[in-house]
């Protein structure tokens, strides 16, 4: 290899050295100096030229077999392989979807009647506990027709023990009159057989005037006694009648049993009467048969007579007696106004149990623990039955994840989720899969597709899927109906 100027001039001054320092002319200092610097210089002369072809060569390798680069694919490579391999393994076992949410029971508070706001005790978002009373309506209508079903529930107990009093005092009347009728009957007929007796008498006595004399005296002492049984029967039906006629007008007798009263206060008196004329008759008899025979004749007619009018007062006698008979008749007609009073008691009773239900309704309860939503009632306001005022949402919730139905296959009832709501980034709960809808969404919805008309496209559907949490919820995450998640069911 041939030699450059600079490495001959150095190999002269190598020779003009000696390897002990020695050489063929000693040199002076400054010369000494001189070639010391002449020596770094020709180093640095020497090395320059290797660096720089050392930086060409590295320019004109491709980028792909420099080192730096190697390492750094290497170790990109590495990094990917490694988490490419552990999402695969990762998505292989779990499923997951953005299209979820919170989910829950809303209880909608709404009256049971018409009425004016007079308390509301809630305000919006408020957390309140079952049976606590959320809001009041005014309840002065309400009160006033309870009050008004009472007074008539005591009216209907009045009437019914009204028309049982009734029953038994049909029952009573009844009887004795009964037993009354048929003791005029039995007295009608004793007159027949008297007037009967009498006719003979006065008949005999046109041949014996003393014994006809005597008969009728006898005749005479008997009407007067039948005077004064007319005249006390005639004063007790007077009396009778004036007793009836004041429980008429207190409504606790029939109109029926007052006629009666009057009718046999009539008979009475016309019995009276025919008592008073037999005295009369009986006491002229006398005189005349005293005064004259032949005047017996016309007395036998008279007795006649009085045969027929004691007949009379037998057909009368049995025809009160007829109508005493009518006491199971009026009975029966007091005891079904008896039944219709006690029936009517029943609906007296039924609406006053309605009348305080709806007085129990003026006060609007929470038939759940929850919080307060959608509040929008206010004091004063009318509100009719089955207006929303407020809604109630209780504290169990749970995620519905709408899964696609190529998502589902692998899952199944008690597998673990993983759930991250959108709220709360910098926090995981814990769940697991409850059930999955018996239908797709779409099919359960308002108007379903129809895919048996027109052109069919296939558009993969969703299924519904209930998923539960397994831990407590806290009270520093709060979770809402309608609030998004991303759940992650691992299927394997």
């Amino acid at each position: 290899m041939a030699k450059t100027p600079d490495q001959e001039t150095k190999t002269q001054q190598s020779q003009e050295t000696s390897p002990d320092g020695e050489s063929g002319a000693t040199p002076r200092d400054g010369d000494r100096d001189q070639s010391v610097a002449q020596r770094g210089s020709a180093r640095r002369v020497d090395r320059a030229p290797e660096t720089e072809d050392e930086g060409e060569a590295e320019a004109k390798q491709p980028l792909y077999r420099r080192p730096a680069v190697m390492i750094v694919a290497a170790i990109v490579l590495l990094l990917g392989a490694i988490f490419g391999i552990r999402y695969w393994l990762y998505a292989r076992s779990h499923e997951s979807t953005d299209d979820a949410f919170i989910d829950g029971r809303i209880i909608q508070v709404s009256p049971k009647i018409t009425g004016y706001i007079v308390r509301v005790n809630i305000t919006d978002n408020q957390q309140v506990k079952a049976g606590d009373l959320l809001l009041e309506l005014d309840p002065r209508d309400y009160q006033a027709r309870l009050d008004q079903a009472k007074a008539a529930l005591d009216a209907g107990i009045a009437q019914e023990h009204e028309a049982r009093t009734r029953i038994n005092l049909t029952r009573g009347t009844t009887s004795a009159g009964v037993k009354q009728a048929r003791a005029g009957v039995r007295q009608a007929r004793s007159n027949v057989a008297g007037a009967q007796a009498a006719a003979a008498a006065e008949r005999s006595r046109t041949t014996e005037t003393s014994a006809a004399v005597a008969t009728a005296q006898a005749n005479v002492q008997q009407a007067r006694a039948q005077l004064i049984a007319a005249n006390a029967e005639a004063a007790r039906a007077a009396v009778d009648v004036q007793r009836y006629q004041d429980l008429f007008n207190k409504d606790e007798v029939s109109r029926q049993r007052l006629d009666q009263a009057i009718t046999d206060a009539r008979t009475a008196a016309a019995q009276a009467q025919a008592a008073r004329e037999k005295v009369a008759s009986a006491e002229a008899q006398v005189n005349e048969r005293r005064s004259a025979e032949s005047a017996q004749a016309s007395n036998a007619a008279r007795a006649e007579t009085q045969v027929g009018a004691a007949q009379a007062q037998v057909s009368e006698a049995q025809g009160r007696l007829a109508q005493a008979n009518t006491a199971p008749q009026q009975i029966t007609v007091s005891e079904a106004q008896a039944s219709t009073a006690g029936a009517n008691l029943e609906g007296l009773r039924a609406a006053v149990a309605q009348a305080e239900l709806d007085l129990s309704y003026t006060k609007i309860y929470a038939t759940e623990a929850g919080r307060v939503t959608r509040k929008s009632v206010e004091l004063g306001a009318l509100v009719q039955p089955g207006q929303p005022l407020l809604a109630l949402v209780p504290g169990d919730i749970w995620v519905t994840a709408n899964f696609k139905e190529s998502q589902i296959g692998r899952m199944r009832p008690g597998q673990p989720v993983v759930i991250n709501v959108d709220a709360y980034p910098d926090r995981t709960f814990r769940g697991r899969v409850d059930s999955l809808q018996a239908g797709t969404g779409a099919r359960f919805s308002l108007i379903p597709p129809e895919n048996a008309t027109g052109n069919y496209i296939k558009v993969v559907q969703r299924i519904p899927v209930k998923i539960v949490f397994d831990e407590p919820l806290d009270t520093q995450h709060m979770l809402a109906p309608g609030m998004s998640v991303v759940p992650q069911v691992k299927v394997r």
